[in-house]
Order: C-alpha cells, then structure tokens, then sequence
C-alpha cells in the first residue's frame, strides 16, 4: 500500500463540509449557518442601469472589505429594497415619494 492509495475522498454531500466563503471571510461556519432562520426565496429579473449595477457592485465589495457583516449581494439588495419600501409606506413623509414627484 501507498501514501497516495490513503488519501481521504471528500463528501461532497456532507452537510458539516466547509463554505468556502466562510473560509474566504475568516467567519466561522457555525455562525454564518446557525444564525439566521431558512426563508423561502424566488428568483427575481430587474433592469437597471450599468451605473447603477457598478456603484452597488462597488459598494458590496466595500461593505466586504470593511468588515460589514453582509453574507452577498442579495442579502443587501433585499435590505436595501426593504428599506425603499419602508420609506413609501411613510406617505407624505417619503423621500421616495418626493423624488417620484420631481420634487
């Protein structure tokens, strides 16, 4: 028997395996996986301008760099529409609002 006839196959469905973003963040595994509850998700298709796509790619990757705790680019994205439509639900009050009027 040879050094090479004892490798170890990996699991590639072994729920324990490691994610390799986490392993790319420095967060540990059982953080990132333990600690939001499981929601359902549906694919969603939006336009937007290259601009727009480039400033948030930018700002994703920032957030990354300065340590923000955001898990990838749909997690802010839902945060951010969340956000949007917070403010529209203030009424007068919205600053979305006011820009939609031109205001």
């Amino acid at each position: 028997m040879t050094a090479s006839d004892n490798k170890t196959i990996p699991d590639f469905f072994d729920e324990k395996r490691m994610d390799p973003v986490s392993v790319a963040t420095g967060r540990p595994v059982s953080k990132m996986a333990d600690s939001k509850p499981v929601v359902p998700k549906r694919k969603a298709g939006f336009y937007f301008s290259e601009a727009l796509l480039d400033r948030f790619t930018r700002k994703f990757h920032q957030l990354k760099l300065d340590g923000v705790p955001v898990d990838n680019k749909s997690a802010l994205a839902e945060m951010a529409l969340h956000f949007a439509l917070d403010d529209l639900d203030r009424g007068e009050a919205s600053q979305m609002l006011k820009r939609l009027a031109g205001c």
